[in-house]
């Protein structure tokens, strides 16, 4: 007897920079009629990026889930205000779509209803899995420092009806702050930003002394400079039953990343190949080391 073959769906997640009001639209408007399943929307990192309001995001939402997508809102990851709270229960109350929690916070507002739990909830094991999978969660998303003998370890043990996401293509999520960096860095007070984020519409990357590229701010984030590239072991992903590949949208070539991903999750080019190519559309270069076990920057060069 064989067994059929897994086929995880590709998953968009929310823009995690500050972009501008026509361009996220105009992002959306193509993401509308891409191949992806799944859309995560909504701001995960700074309340006082209101480009798009609450409104906004859900007539989004309404024009994706005509499409046929799978529409998710996502959550702030760091709560510091009492406004940035009312913001959360409006979300996690909207009553229409599912919502991704990013914080604890939300998880408790989450009880009792279906929810997902972003990566940047430190979600280790299988009795974590357990715990809130008895409070709602139907999805987790594989926190992306972990590696992928951990996932092995996780899956036979996770709750019956849980789906298990993997952060599959972006800049690596690494820390969060109180403090803006990005602000910081324009010598500027964070209560008086100006809003700079919208200039670094992927980050502001910084270089060692040595020239090589590092890590990227982010407003009060800070991601890895280079992106994370699982595409070469998505047979692998396949083997371990997980049903969901995330790509984190970046300010260019999105588009073409999408498409070398679909490919192969259909069986139109090898994992490799697509690899291969996605690694000449990302800027600082790729990574994969979180997975392997090793340093999370470090990439195997043999997959090219």
């Amino acid at each position: 007897m064989t067994t059929a073959t897994h086929h995880p769906r590709l998953a968009l997640g929310p823009i995690s920079y500050y972009w501008s009001r026509a361009t996220t639209e105009n992002f959306y408007a193509w993401v509308a009629q891409s191949p992806v399943e799944i859309v995560y929307l909504g701001e995960t990192i700074c309340s006082k990026r209101n480009e798009l309001r609450h409104e906004d995001w859900l007539t989004i939402a309404d024009q994706l889930q005509a499409a046929g997508k799978e529409v998710v809102l996502s959550t702030l990851s760091l709560l510091e205000a009492e406004s940035e709270l009312i913001r959360l229960r409006t979300i996690c109350e909207n009553g229409r779509y599912l919502v991704e929690a990013n914080e604890m916070g939300a998880v408790h507002l989450m009880q009792g209803k279906p929810f997902v739990v972003g990566h940047s909830v430190n979600l280790y094991n299988d009795r974590t899995l357990k715990l809130l999978a008895a409070q709602g969660m139907t999805r987790w998303v594989f926190p992306v420092e972990l590696t992928a003998a951990t996932l092995a370890e996780i899956q036979p043990l996770r709750p019956a009806g849980v789906e298990t996401e993997v952060f599959a293509y972006g800049r690596l999520p690494l820390a969060y702050s109180a403090r803006c960096f990005t602000a910081r860095a324009r010598n500027l007070p964070k209560d008086d930003c100006r809003y700079c984020c919208i200039d670094y519409p992927d980050g502001l990357v910084l270089d060692t002394q040595d020239n090589n590229r590092f890590l990227a701010l982010n407003g009060i984030q800070t991601q890895s400079a280079r992106a994370v590239n699982l595409l070469p072991y998505l047979e692998q992903m396949r083997s371990l039953q997980v049903d969901i590949v995330r790509i984190s949208p970046q300010a260019e070539h999105t588009e073409k990343i999408v498409d070398l991903f679909h490919r192969c999750l259909i069986g139109e080019m090898s994992p490799q190949q697509a690899a291969a190519a996605v690694d000449e559309l990302t800027p600082s270069g790729s990574c994969d080391g979180y997975w392997r076990g090793e340093a999370g920057m470090n990439y195997n060069t043999r997959h090219s």
